[in-house]
This record gives C-alpha cells, structure tokens and sequence, in this order.
C-alpha cells in the first residue's frame, strides 16, 4: 500500500515538473513593466543571431537597465558564459511596441553564431591575450597593460582590446599620454588591428 502510495507521488511530482518545464519561463518578467510578448519578440531575434541553445544558455534580460522610450523600448541583455568567466557583455537595442528591432538604431553586442559559429568559440582567455599580444610586439610600455574584453561594433564580434602606455606625464597643459592598442580576436586569436594613440 504504502509503495502504490510512494509511485503516485511521484508520478505527480514528475508531471509537475514537466508541466512547469514546459509551460514555465527561466525569466521573472514580473520584475518589468515591459509587456512580455515584448521581450518574446525581442528574444526570438537575438535567437535567430546566436541561435536557440546559445541564447537558452548565456543570454538574459537586464531588466533593471530596460525603459519605455518614445515609440518603443530600449532593452538590454546580458551575455555571460560560467565554462569561460571572461566572456561577458552587454547586448542592447531599441524596439517598437511589439518588440520588432528598429534597425535605425545600433543593435549592439548580439554575437553572430548562427552566420559565423567561429565567432562564438571565444577560446581566447587572458592569458592567451597576452602571450598573443607580446608575440606581435605590443609595447611593454610603462605600467601594466590595460585588456578589456568587449564586443567591438567595427568587426561585430567580441576581441580583447589591449593598450599599452608608452609615455606618460601630466603638467600645466594638462594629462598627455601616447600608447599602442591591439585588438585581437577573441575566439581566433587572429590580431585583428594594432595602432598608436596619443591624448595631447
């Protein structure tokens, strides 16, 4: 008796977790104002750039940085990958009232998976970053490099940025500084641009 008893409470239990599983969201979007078929139609585009098990796995809805804006919404996502630490970021954009992106507005830092799965490697950590950079000649420069791991709009994927400070001093002209930046990427390795900066 108490074995039937056991098997149907269980045989519950699993439906419930089907049912939530299945009819459930992994977001509280009770935590916006922003209409949820809003952000469905948001997040069905970003799925078509990432595809659907990158988006599942590493992107979420900011809700706190989402807001109304004339005609639309501004919405932003965050990127976060826990197998590799470093690869985090912010994808943001503007849509209409139904959610559809309103390409007259930057649509930034959504990785293109599904165009170039390449480009979603990100098998570049730091370390390797620097090994890359020294092997082409960064300048040491003055103090420790600066590496920033950031999507850059202008090769639409995400690369370490690395700058060096060669000289440095600040007087009665105000702070002057001249150095070099290496931008690499970051799932091939491949140094994407290196050239030199000046603040005068």
């Amino acid at each position: 008796m108490k074995a039937k008893k056991f098997t149907k409470l269980l045989s519950i239990g699993i439906l419930l977790v089907l049912i939530s599983s299945c009819s459930g969201s992994k977001f509280d979007y009770d935590d916006t104002d922003i209409p949820i078929y809003v952000f469905k139609n948001a997040e069905k585009y970003i799925a078509s750039k990432t595809g659907e098990n990158f988006f599942e796995n590493y992107i979420q809805p900011d809700f706190d940085n989402c807001t109304k804006v004339e005609n639309g919404y501004f919405l932003v996502y965050k990127l976060y990958v826990p197998e590799k630490p470093f690869v985090k970021g912010d994808i943001r954009f503007i849509v209409d009232t139904l959610g559809n992106v309103n390409h007259n507005f930057e649509v930034f830092g959504i990785p293109e998976c599904v165009k170039s799965p390449a480009d979603c490697k990100f098998t570049i950590d730091e370390k390797s970053a620097r090994a890359i950079a020294e092997q082409n000649g960064l300048e040491k420069g003055l103090k420790d490099w600066k590496l920033s791991f950031i999507y850059d709009p202008v090769y639409g994927k995400y690369v370490w940025n690395i700058n060096s400070t060669i000289t440095e001093n600040e007087g009665e002209f105000g702070y002057r500084a001249s150095g070099q930046e290496m931008i690499i990427d970051s799932s091939t390795g491949e140094v994407l641009s290196k050239r030199d900066w000046k603040i005068n």
